[in-house]
């Protein structure tokens, strides 16, 4: 669906008051459907109503019941109660009982909130009545003119008002249609609503763009993998051959969207979307995405200030659509995938083997997805999860952990740093159960019997094996649950030699540059000092 604003002027002022005055009733008649149908009121019966109260048409009035039982379903769909709309505006109408608004200000704002209440004129399209019958587009040598119904044979035109600026400008696209289907007489059907802004009128005019039935290009030439991040704010891309082989990755920033109005954040994320489809089209390639739920944003004192704040502005649904939209107009097939565990998977299995971060890894999991490819889990993952030595360290290391961040806790005065502390608390503890009890049989429906007594052990089976994999490699191996060098996995999946990577050695720091003319002058080398075991092995303590 495609709208298009035009401006709408009279050559005499008896023509603009009379629809002035037929946007009042419509408004009216909409405010007054809208009560009916929370009243339960049917919609037959309500028409029929609605033409004798308010002097309208039936096509005037169909449509003030059906815009006001869009608005009702909007309410529904958004969780809000559609009984506290407030026609004109809440937030207007809020501050204008506000004792302390006055003067121009008061006067402006008034004027604002009844244009928004009384200034409204809404015709739907019809194929059959040559696109649009109580508000029509005539092109005429004088130029463009829209002839609207009054009611009683009674007929109004407004000359429409529109420059084009650009050559791909979709005004010149609706003008072209509407010459061709005069010609042919092949109509199509457009909506027009009319508003009053600011003491002008304007148009709205809504219709269906022509797409193409079928996509042109296809999965079968190959796909794009899209992974929306917010940390570092981004997007990763990854265009994969047919084959399922990794072909060329890309980075698109997001942080341009940060510290932006609403406005300034839905133009930005129309460029990118844009972007995105275009580097499809030179790469011939299909488009994959995730298939995103509500993500939760946080909550004020979570101790996660900075992401919160990004959340709060993360638009990931949005650009998602404007991807679609655009892909579905150029013919560009679009494939939505399950998100789950393509982040875990990319960082496992595929990020050391070419050297992706985990964002650019988890889209590549995600375009392999789309062709159909499922992850195996690789042979050593499968033998180092079997390993109860490795099972024994990688809880010890968690052990540990889990020991620090209670000291931590216990140490920490502020109540809102004290949340994230508790919260790693809970997941180490869920870390540890999930490593205790991996050769544990599956749990019956009923964990006991009659008598209260044990009868399975705990529900292996509820985690998925790559989830496994995570909680042992993660902190026990890389030491953050999230790390982004994730270049020791690589010798495991391959070889499976654990021990090696655990005791591998780290150089001890030497001032990261700072006074090293100094040390050289002395002939001493503080870099080439011994180096400790950074992940000592529990064979070598005993």
């Amino acid at each position: 669906m495609i709208t298009l604003q035009c401006k709408l002027t009279f050559e005499n002022e008896k023509d603009k008051q009379k629809l002035l005055e037929l946007m009042r009733q419509f408004s009216s008649c909409n405010r007054y459907a809208y009560n009916r149908l929370l009243e339960g009121h049917k919609r037959k019966e309500l028409k029929k109503h609605l033409q004798k109260v308010f002097n309208l048409n039936s096509r005037y009035c169909d449509d003030a019941i059906f815009k006001a039982q869009s608005l009702i379903n909007s309410c529904n769909e958004r969780g809000q109660n559609p009984k506290k709309v407030t026609f004109g505006g809440r937030k207007i109408f809020e501050k204008l009982t506000k004792k302390h608004i006055n003067g121009k200000q008061r006067k402006k704002l008034k004027q604002k909130w009844e244009e928004r209440r009384k200034g409204c004129l809404y015709s739907r399209g019809d194929k059959s009545k040559k696109g649009n019958l109580n508000t029509r587009i005539l092109i005429e040598k004088e130029g463009l003119k829209l002839r609207i119904n009054t009611g009683e044979r009674d007929w109004i035109t407004a000359n429409v008002r529109r420059t084009v600026n650009r050559p791909n400008d979709k005004w010149t696209g609706f003008i072209a249609r509407l010459l061709e289907a005069e010609k042919t007489g092949e109509y199509f059907p457009y909506s027009v609503e009319i508003r009053l802004i600011n003491s002008q009128i304007y148009a709205f005019i809504s219709f269906e763009e022509e797409i193409p039935e079928h996509p042109i290009i296809t999965k079968e030439e190959g796909i794009t993998g899209i992974d929306i991040n917010a940390r570092p704010f981004h997007l990763a891309l990854a265009t994969i051959k047919p084959d399922g082989n990794l072909q060329a990755v890309n980075r698109i920033t997001l942080h341009n969207l940060i510290n932006k109005t609403k406005n300034q954040r839905e133009y930005l994320s129309w460029q990118i979307a844009h972007q995105i489809v275009e580097t499809a089209i030179i790469q011939n390639k299909a488009i994959a995405i995730e298939k995103l739920g509500n993500i939760p944003k946080g909550n004020k004192g979570d101790g996660s200030k900075k992401l919160r704040k990004i959340k709060q502005r993360w638009i990931y649904r949005g650009i998602l659509e404007k991807i679609k939209t655009i892909a579905k107009r150029e013919g560009i097939e679009v494939i939505e995938v399950n998100p789950a565990y393509t982040s875990i998977i990319g960082m496992l299995k595929y990020a050391s083997q070419y050297n992706l971060d985990k964002d650019t890894a988890g889209a590549f999991v995600t375009a392999r997805r789309a062709l159909g490819f499922k992850e195996e889990l690789p042979k050593h993952y499968k033998n180092l999860i079997s390993d109860e030595s490795f099972i024994q360290y990688a809880t010890n290391k968690i052990e540990e952990e889990k020991q620090k961040t209670r000291e931590k806790l216990n140490t920490e005065k502020n109540q809102y740093k004290k949340k994230p502390l508790k919260k790693k608390l809970r997941e180490l503890n869920k870390h540890i159960k999930i490593l205790q009890n991996l050769n544990s049989e599956p749990q019956t429906q009923q964990p006991v019997n009659q008598r209260k007594e044990q009868v399975r052990g705990w529900q292996y089976a509820s985690y998925k094996l790559w989830q496994v994999v995570k909680t042992a490699l993660t902190i026990p191996v890389l030491g953050k649950s999230l790390s982004r060098d994730l270049s020791p996995l690589k010798s495991i999946m391959i070889s499976g030699d654990w021990d090696r990577v655990v005791k591998r050695l780290a150089p001890v720091a030497w001032d990261r540059g700072y006074g090293v003319d100094k040390y050289r002058q002395l002939g001493t080398y503080p870099h080439l000092k011994k180096a400790e075991h950074k992940y000592p092995s529990p064979k070598c303590m005993s």
